[in-house]
């Protein structure tokens, strides 16, 4: 059964590094998204509108997390590529470090094989 794969990074500037590791350890796509946790949220400022538009994300001070998310093949041994993430990160039980989830995954469409 397939894995999806995620990883909250609460530094986005060692996203490439991140990225570059698990190529390194054969997950040869990933999806990157901006996004924010709960806490991070509470502090929205006030001077950012209610619809902002990519200029005034860009713009922002505001801190921002990276979720990388990858569906692997089952086979794929993850315990390298959290080794590899927390080499980066640091150690992810401790504070501000960020969060790895994999979960099983029932069907995909459209995924391709390692290599194609």
């Amino acid at each position: 059964m397939p894995v999806l794969l995620m990883a909250v990074l609460n530094d986005p500037s060692r996203m490439w590094e991140v990225l570059d590791a698990w190529q390194a350890l054969g997950i040869a796509d990933a999806t990157i998204m901006d996004s924010t946790g709960l806490h991070r949220a509470r502090r929205l400022r006030d001077d950012v509108p209610l619809f902002p538009s990519v200029h005034d994300l860009l713009e922002s001070t505001e801190d921002h997390h990276r979720t990388l998310w990858s569906v692997v093949d089952e086979t794929l041994d993850l315990e390298p590529v959290v080794a590899a993430t927390e080499r980066i990160l640091g150690p992810l039980d401790q504070p501000h470090a960020g969060l790895i989830v994999a979960l099983p995954v029932l069907k995909v469409w459209g995924l391709r094989k390692p290599g194609t």
